[in-house]
């Protein structure tokens, strides 16, 4: 057994992201087994207890996520080939009415609030947007178990064993596909639950078994869902809903 960056395990235990852990311990706000650490690359044993100081679990209190249902054309990350993040969207003017958070939007909550996993510019639905690195770890992990579901509109015929394929036996980047749940809703519309995000996915798993996704919502992140959120409007996450 060997030694191991605080910082890592801080992260592995769920108790904020890296690079906050980096933050917290130059501000001193982190103690191994009741001894404070300040210094950073400091490294402790896999089985000592880390413990946040006080001041760091109000910030992390402070900390807003927002659910988006972005519309097609916005990408989910920086800016890119003339096309507006989904950022933008968040404005006061946005915010849904039905909201039952009881938060009023500031321009702090759009300080380093950042996307929780992809959605492409062309998918619409739920996007997570957040300040608060231990939701974001929860949601795009590669060990993540949280599930993710999508009504995807698909052209072609799917042929024999296709939906069995598109199950379990896919591979993309040279790398087989955890198991998903496909199922078909009507004649033209599938449901996608996944627990893995790789890039484009659902596209590209289509196209393996011979459909074209003519449109792709994601309508569940975990136990939040989309629900009657209207498009290019936002909520805050309640203290009370969890993802898993």
């Amino acid at each position: 057994m060997e030694k191991i960056r605080i910082s890592k395990l801080m992260a592995e235990r769920g108790l904020c992201s890296r690079r906050e852990a980096d933050t917290y311990i130059e501000r001193g706000w982190v103690r191994v087994d009741g001894v404070v650490i300040s210094e950073l690359g400091s490294k402790a044993w896999p089985d000592q207890k880390i413990t946040l100081e006080k001041q760091a679990q109000r910030r992390q209190t402070s900390r807003v996520t927002i659910l988006l249902n972005k519309p097609v054309g916005y990408v989910s990350g920086q800016a890119e080939q003339g096309y507006r993040p989904a950022v933008t969207l968040i404005t006061a003017g946005s915010q849904y009415r039905a909201d039952k958070s009881n938060q009023r939007f500031e321009p702090g909550h759009l300080r380093g609030l950042a996307p929780a996993g992809r959605l492409d510019i062309d998918s619409q639905g739920l996007l997570v947007l957040t300040q608060d690195g231990r939701i974001a770890r929860q949601l795009i992990n590669e060990d993540s178990e949280i599930e993710k579901e999508y009504l995807v509109r698909v052209s072609g015929k799917l042929g024999a064993g296709g939906l069995a394929q598109l199950n379990y036996g896919l591979m993309l980047d040279g790398q087989q596909l955890r198991p998903a749940k496909v199922s078909w809703q009507n004649e033209d519309q599938l449901r996608f639950i996944l627990q893995e995000g790789k890039k484009r996915q659902i596209r590209r798993m289509c196209e393996q078994v011979g459909l074209k996704v003519i449109g792709l919502k994601r309508v569940r992140m975990g136990r939040i869902v989309l629900g009657d959120l209207p498009p290019g409007q936002w909520r805050y996450l309640k203290d009370a809903e969890k993802f898993l």
